[in-house]
């Protein structure tokens, strides 16, 4: 009897688990839920550089490695930033994606590709944020915090906690995907590790379902 009991109840178990994953593969969480993108400024006019895609116009600002948010002005060495926006006629709404957009430097055949926010973690830092003061040990020979002979310590780390609140900083004000009423306006993000002080032409190349459209925000 005890035998069949513990029978029933694994099979039991094993259908509740059965039938959770399938109601979670029926209700897949929707993409970029937590992206809501930044306020859009009051007209196209007053970004950095517009270009007409059909009947849209696509405004974009070049701010290089610096990722500027309304809560805070962070970076990203190996990345630049482009705070783009799409506006359209009242009540307009079209599908976006951060994939419709590439960015060409100085001309080059080849456009660089937007990459996930994600990524871009890794690389992102709060120039306001100061490690705590290395406290050098008593017993440290020619202060430099270690035995003799050893390595020096590896520069602090910023605490978990606050890492978390600048990426979700970050997260929300990126490009928000799906369809939406515009205007929409977020952050895009292309691998770059140059300087961008002598930089000769970027270009933001948007290909998307209003058609197509290039923003030259550096000529020289």
């Amino acid at each position: 009897m005890r035998f069949s009991t513990v029978i029933r109840t694994g099979a039991l178990i094993a259908d509740v688990l059965v039938a959770t994953a399938c109601l979670r593969a029926q209700t897949p969480e929707a993409p970029g839920r937590d992206v809501v993108g930044m306020p859009p400024r009051a007209s196209a006019t007053e970004y950095q550089a517009q270009a007409k895609a059909g009947s849209f116009t696509i405004a974009a600002e070049f701010t290089g490695h610096a990722v500027a948010t309304p809560e805070g002005i962070f970076s990203a060495e190996e990345y630049v930033t482009v705070e783009a926006a799409v506006f359209g006629s009242p009540g307009a709404k079209l599908k976006l994606s951060s994939a419709d957009f590439s960015l060409r430097i100085n001309g080059k055949k080849t456009a660089l590709p937007n990459q996930p926010y994600e990524i871009v973690f890794k690389s992102l830092k709060d120039p306001e944020w100061e490690p705590p003061a290395a406290q050098k040990s008593k017993t440290s020979i020619g202060g430099n915090g270690g035995e003799k002979g050893e390595p020096p310590p590896s520069p602090p780390k910023m605490p978990i906690e606050l890492r978390r609140a600048m990426e979700q900083k970050v997260q929300k004000v990126c490009l928000p995907p799906g369809e939406r009423e515009l205007p929409q306006a977020g952050l895009l993000f292309f691998q770059f590790r140059g300087k961008t002080d002598n930089l000769k032409s970027v270009e933001l190349i948007y290909e998307g379902p209003a058609g197509a459209a290039t923003v030259s925000l550096v000529q020289q």
